[in-house]
């Protein structure tokens, strides 16, 4: 998944200035684009045949608390943008963890009526450290509530956090940008400790080179998941 939709929160940070002109050498090497409803309508061609896993929640700027979030796209339009998939944002241990939680029901209720899956972004406290026991904890919540997709941090014991979502598949989250080779690594880690993907976006559209960045990233995504297939076979 190549995620772009940082402007609901950041504004035009660097590398989205120009959305358009960011995504579209991109979009051939991206199984998925995760994105907001004006972004989409803004500047993604509507002949453009990608899948789209649709952010709906929000509420705060970087300015502000980032937990306070609130539903900001209704089912109905998901549908008319015809989205593969919605997502929102779970703060465990945020300010207004119970709110994020209440969105994330509202989604899969949503979502189930209309067979549409969803998709949990986890994020933790301010002063909670992103390791196994927290992002353990907020993925295994988000999948209690019924998301059918997770997607979080790569940590150590990543295996642990793969372990307590079950069967619900686990994408890891890029975050930061890091230095390329250090996004690679983190990437084969992931996918090797049982992660089915990776969902990035800095790493990729604020690298020096990001055609040749999304390129490895996929390569690594596909070769370590056939390797893997075959070890089990």
């Amino acid at each position: 998944m190549l995620a772009v939709d940082h402007g609901y929160f950041q504004g035009p940070t660097t590398g989205l200035s120009t959305l358009g002109k960011t995504v579209e050498p991109l979009l051939p090497y991206a199984d998925a684009l995760m994105i907001t409803r004006g972004a989409i309508r803004n500047w993604i061609e509507p002949t453009i045949d990608i899948p789209i896993i649709l952010r709906v929640s929000g509420g705060q700027s970087i300015l502000k608390e980032l937990s306070n979030e609130t539903i900001t796209t209704c089912i109905e339009d998901a549908i008319r943008i015809n989205a593969s998939a919605i997502t929102c944002s779970v703060y465990v241990g945020g300010e207004f963890e119970k709110e994020t939680i209440e969105n994330l029901s509202k989604l899969v209720d949503d979502g189930e009526k209309y067979g549409i899956p969803v998709l949990a972004v986890t994020a933790v406290g301010k002063e909670m450290v992103r390791d196994a026991r927290y992002l353990g904890l907020a993925s295994r919540i988000c999948v209690e509530i019924g998301a059918h997709i997770i997607k979080t941090y790569y940590t150590e014991d990543f295996g642990k956090i793969v372990e307590a979502c079950g069967k619900v598949p686990v994408v890891i989250a890029g975050g930061k940008k890091l230095p390329e080779m250090d996004a690679l690594k983190m990437a084969h880690g992931a996918i090797s400790d049982g992660a089915i993907g990776v969902d990035m976006g800095r790493n990729i559209f604020q690298s020096d080179s990001p055609v040749g960045m999304i390129k490895a990233v996929r390569a690594i995504v596909m070769i370590v998941s056939r390797w893997i297939w075959l070890m089990r076979l």
